[in-house]
């Protein structure tokens, strides 16, 4: 009897060691990550895939990240060899600056340095005042802007926040709110035409901010441009007399082969914040922190965005949607019977033979559906995890009814990941298929009586 109480509890420890050990192969390592940062994501920038979240969707200060946005911005509605001069305004900012002066004449490229190198906050004013002046009525836009009053400033560089605010929808962003170009903490009031108060604050969440660094780096038409400023480690210009010289405080370039870019951001309100990205294997990544410490945890984003990075590195790896084993298998797809259809026959069933679109449907001018992961991109494949799987599904019409046109859709195949699509195909018809008419009726009549 003691033996077999022996024997049993060796097959009890047995049976529970191996289900512990399955348990801990198949659990996320993700869960893993130990992180300083209050907010923190990792995304594919490729595919604006969320591959990992600690409070991604929380809106926060973000800091010096903000001036991603204001770069990519004068990029896109500035040339780099335009002048500009400073207003009093701009000059008057608080630290850290350039200590450009009333008067003084800069080129956007000198100032955009400035800005992302050393994040120096009276060239952020500068250049998103040389922007938003274009955006006022005509005799403020041709006003020198040497001459601007304090308050006249405020609303070019209100202009230029539109801007940015804009860009933001642009990209999908719904919990970003900008105010100022160099990311000192902001709040405005707004008052609605039944007296509500609405105050928003100058913030992002990290999910959005990532968005925000994948669209400079992967997307917009200047982004050779922006990487080319933000991968420059030294910079130096002269102008009016004056010499300056920039070096880039972006750490993370000489940390990890494959860094890309970045953009770091300090305020008593955010904390440290970091935004930068990768490319490595064909893999391009983004991390984007909010309030990952302060004074005396400065090196805190560092650990946290080389943590995050080599988890992407680790576990992460291409795989297509349209490889054998995940391909949808066409065999599947049989002619429609089409109702009311001409056939060479009285009597016969009227088929289509259909196939495979991998063209995007599109409905008012843009695609019809809207994936946060995708960003509306019908991927050819996804960075994923040895244990996500793609799910491929399809639906399609059992009939259809004359007339029926070639390259009509009558179906769809979808692949996802979890809850979210990644790609779509149409199933559509290959020919036409004409309704049954008095013609066809005729000839089919006159076919039969003279056979």
């Amino acid at each position: 009897m003691r033996m077999k109480k022996i024997i049993w509890g060796f097959f009890c420890a047995l049976f529970l060691t191996v289900h512990l050990t399955a348990r801990a192969e198949e659990s996320n390592p993700a869960e893993e990550l130990s992180l300083y940062a209050t907010s923190a994501v990792l995304m594919d920038a490729d595919s604006g895939r969320i591959l990992y979240g600690k409070n991604a969707d929380t809106p926060m200060a973000m800091a010096s990240t903000t001036k991603i946005m204001t770069c990519i911005v004068i990029l896109e509605n500035a040339s780099l060899d335009d002048m500009l001069t400073v207003s009093a305004y701009a000059a008057g900012m608080p630290k850290v600056k350039l200590y450009i002066q009333k008067g003084e004449q800069y080129t956007v490229r000198d100032l955009l340095h400035s800005l992302m190198l050393e994040s120096h906050n009276d060239s952020a004013v500068a250049l998103a005042e040389h922007v938003g002046r274009g955006f006022l009525e005509p005799e403020l836009a041709e006003k020198p802007v040497e001459e601007y009053t304090e308050e006249e400033s405020k609303r070019a560089v209100a202009a230029f926040a539109r801007l940015m605010n804009e860009k933001a929808v642009e990209l999908g962003c719904k919990n970003s709110w900008f105010i100022t170009p160099n990311g000192l903490d902001a709040t405005q009031e707004f008052t609605l035409k039944d007296g509500t108060v609405i105050r928003k604050e100058h913030c992002t969440t990290a999910a959005e901010l990532a968005r925000i660094m994948a669209y400079c780096i992967g997307e917009s038409p200047q982004k050779e441009t922006f990487l080319e400023i933000t991968r420059t480690a030294n910079y130096s210009f002269s102008s009016d007399g004056r010499s300056f010289s920039c070096v880039n405080h972006n750490a993370f370039l000489n940390m990890m082969d494959g860094a890309l870019s970045g953009k770091t951001g300090f305020t008593n309100k955010a904390g440290y914040c970091y935004v930068g990205s990768l490319r490595r294997d064909e893999k391009t990544f983004v991390v984007a922190l909010l309030a990952c410490g302060w004074p005396n945890n400065k090196s805190y984003k560092w650990s946290d965005t080389k943590e995050l990075m080599q988890y992407g590195i680790d576990n992460y790896s291409y795989r297509s949607f349209l490889e054998e084993g995940i391909a949808f298998d066409k065999k599947i797809l049989k002619p429609i019977a089409v109702e009311n259809g001409q056939t060479h026959i009285l009597g016969e069933t009227a088929y289509t033979d259909i196939e495979i679109s991998d063209r995007r449907r599109r409905e008012n001018g843009s695609m019809d559906f809207v994936d946060d992961g995708a960003n509306e991109k019908n991927l050819e494949g996804l960075l994923l995890r040895e244990d996500e799987e793609i799910k491929v599904e399809y639906h399609l019409q059992e009939s259809l009814t004359a007339p029926v046109k070639a390259g009509a859709e009558v179906g769809e195949i979808t692949y996802s990941v979890g809850d979210t699509v990644y790609r779509r195909e149409s199933i559509v018809t290959v020919s036409d298929v004409r309704e049954i008419d008095f013609a066809w009726c005729i000839r089919q009549i006159l076919t039969r009586f003279w056979l």
